[in-house]
């Protein structure tokens, strides 16, 4: 057995040897847990397993670098001889680099010499355009000022005279043409007009300022320039250029608006350079930043849906499931406030009233709105369209109901503290917060002022959140409701011998009925159609239970007596479903849940045998719903040998006969089981 021990050990110990040096060494910690974990001491074992690997893998590695060592020793060699070759090299491309230099130098200083020449010619092109429109100016004021009112006479003088404004009116529209046709060509080119006019003036700033550095240092005179024999300062130049240029304006007699023109065409060309497109921070591309932005905002939602998700259960936790009091017109106006309801009955009604829903349902629909604006304050900060914010919020506001409010309500409606009239009352809460779910829609669409009819947007189907929590109420108030019966009907304590009944119903199935009839009051806040439904399920599981009961096969024998007591019961039964406990049925639907019951009881109680057995199979059979195995098998009940209990004991002098007569019922019974299983 020790052997087996330490061959299993070992082997152990050369797989999590394989596992260190195959696997990560994250999941090292894990594998060596398992060795202490193991059998007492095997860790020293271990420790020497893996002294004796690590010394096969240093002499491996030994062989390697032995193995290796040559060839490394002839690659530094090598590389070596290489250094001064690649020294060498190093110098020719320094040399040869240097020489290229001092060729192209030559070229350069032609090449900026080109340019140079090449600006000059083309202001000098500009200079001239500019010269004959100002000498065709200049003339046309000599002819109109000077020459044409001396000879103005003469028939084609007052011809010229007549055509000189018509002639300037051409000229003003050419300058005007070019004037647009340049606005636009430095609109296209305005990125590098802007940049050289910073340069420029970036320039004249720090020109400016040494200049005045100097002069506050006495070393600075204004220069002197000498211009046609004449002497003027650069400030003297400056304003006879610009006194020339006001001049040439003047001739053509519109610098005003040519100069309104040109301002105002500049500034609407530096709005739409200076305005950023609408998907751009600054110009520079954004789109990664709001993808991250988005994903936040989900990460903001569901942080969101996890708060209010333990709000909703502290609301529910908290309810009394009782319909809201109102003592005065103050509360009610209070509730109204929080909640929309509106119901013309309870509004006629006097105070103090009661509003159908509990506490939980304004506090619900708060906290809803709540949450909407807890949405809103991380959306409207995104910069998105009111129509997008308008969709996340409907979005958002979904998936709280459907998916937050709904498992909250779900897991409410199974918890086991939860009986019969809190189900009644969550069945009403519900269909108030449903029909609240347009309120909600309104709300939003106050918050965005994005309407419904115009835009197509999400809307709330959160409807159905409610439907389900409702069908899942009313399913389990079915299943509560049997649950009490079954309860009821554990406490029948038939006696199945007795020789005669005791002219009253059963004391537990008493109880039962009254319990049924205070529930289905309850049941009237209900809509009408889970309230029928529940008590006619109710219905048909006690008459099912109480045939189970008749029919256990645990129950062997029972006498007429008990038959008779057991007939005033399902009588009872008959009663309460012939009462109307809940509003709606039509003629004795109730009535029918029992009339299995109530054929089988007649058949035996009449002992009617002979009819049973020739009107079976007929549609107009006066026990249609009693099944031959089921009369057989309460009919084997009734049958006993002795004379102690049988029913018919009263009759000695028959009692042979009668004998015979059950036996033939059984056999005849029997056959039609038989026929109806073949």
């Amino acid at each position: 057995m020790a052997e087996n021990e330490t061959l299993e050990c070992i082997t152990e110990h050369e797989r999590i040897l394989q596992e260190i040096e195959s696997t990560d060494t994250a999941c090292v910690g894990p594998t060596l847990r398992s060795i202490y974990d193991d059998q007492p001491n095997a860790h020293v074992r271990f420790m020497e397993k893996l002294d004796a690997r690590i010394r096969n893998h240093d002499r491996e590695i030994e062989k390697m670098c032995n193995f290796h060592h040559q060839g490394f020793v002839d690659a530094i060699t090598e590389l070596l001889k290489v250094r001064a070759d690649a020294e060498k090299l190093m110098g020719q491309v320094t040399d040869t680099n240097r020489r290229l230099q001092e060729a192209g130098r030559e070229v350069t200083a032609q090449t900026e010499e080109v340019i140079r020449c090449r600006i000059q010619q083309r202001n000098m092109a500009t200079t001239v355009e500019k010269l004959q429109y100002y000498a065709a100016l200049k003339t046309m004021e000599q002819l109109e000022n000077v020459y044409i009112p001396r000879v103005s006479q003469h028939r084609f003088c007052q011809i010229m005279a007549e055509n000189l404004p018509r002639l300037r009116e051409d000229i003003k529209e050419i300058s005007m043409s070019d004037l647009k046709d340049f606005l636009e060509s430095i609109r296209k080119h305005s990125d590098k007009v802007g940049e050289t006019a910073m340069r420029q003036a970036q320039q004249h700033r720090t020109f400016n300022s040494a200049m005045a550095k100097q002069t506050s240092m006495g070393h600075y005179t204004k220069p002197v320039y000498s211009l046609n024999g004449r002497t003027h300062t650069h400030n003297d130049l400056m304003m006879d250029e610009d006194a020339g240029e006001e001049d040439e304006a003047d001739e053509e007699g519109d610098r005003e608006t040519f100069e309104n023109y040109y301002r105002k065409q500049r500034k609407k060309q530096a709005r739409l350079v200076l305005q950023p497109q609408a998907n751009m921070g600054y110009g520079f591309p954004v789109n990664r930043l709001f993808d991250l932005l988005f994903e936040v905002r989900d990460q903001y939602n569901e942080t969101l849906l996890k708060k209010w998700a333990l709000v909703f259960r502290w609301i529910f936790e908290l309810d009394n499931y009782s319909p809201i009091p109102v003592e005065t017109e103050e509360e009610y106006k209070l509730v109204v406030s929080r909640f929309p309801f509106h119901d013309a009955e309870i509004e006629k009604q006097d105070f103090p009233k009661k509003l159908p829903m509990s506490q939980s349902v304004p506090q619900i629909y708060t906290q809803v709105k709540e949450f909407i604006y807890a949405s809103l304050k991380f959306s409207e900060s995104l910069h998105r369209s009111s129509t997008e914010i308008d969709d996340m919020l409907r979005k958002s506001t979904n998936l709280l109901l459907t998916r937050t409010l709904s498992s909250c309500l779900q897991n409410l409606i199974k918890k086991p503290h939860i009986g019969l009239t809190e189900l009644v009352q969550i069945i009403i809460n519900t269909t108030h917060l449903e029909q609240a779910c347009r309120y909600l829609e309104e709300f939003i669409t106050n918050i965005t002022n994005v309407s419904p009819e115009t835009v197509h947007t999400t809307r709330l189907y959160g409807l159905s959140t409610f439907k389900d929590a409702r069908h899942a109420a009313e399913g389990e108030i079915y299943t509560k409701l049997n649950q009490k019966i079954d309860e009821f009907i554990q406490l029948a304590d038939y006696e199945w011998g007795m020789a005669e009944s005791d002219g009253r119903a059963s004391g537990y199935l008493m109880d039962l009925i009254n319990f049924l009839r205070s529930t289905f009051q309850v049941f009237t806040h209900l809509p009408g159609k889970v309230a029928q439904t529940a008590c006619m399920s109710a219905c048909k599981h006690l008459s099912t239970s109480l045939m189970q009961m008749l029919l256990d096969t645990e129950l062997k024998q029972i006498s007429m007596g008990a038959i008779q007591q057991f007939n005033l019961d399902v009588i009872q039964c008959e009663l309460f479903a012939s009462s109307e406990p809940v509003p709606g049925f039509q003629g004795d639907t109730l009535q029918l849940a029992f009339i299995d019951l109530r054929q089988l009881l007649d058949l035996f109680m009449v002992w009617d045998w002979s009819t049973y057995l020739a009107d079976y199979g007929q549609p107009t059979s006066k026990y249609l719903r009693v099944n031959p195995a089921t009369a057989l098998a309460l009919l084997e009940k009734m049958k006993d040998t002795s004379k102690k209990n049988n029913i018919f004991s009263g009759f000695r002098k028959n009692d042979r006969d009668k004998q015979k007569l059950i036996e033939t019922v059984v056999k005849q019974l029997r056959s039609l089981v038989n026929g109806m299983s073949s």
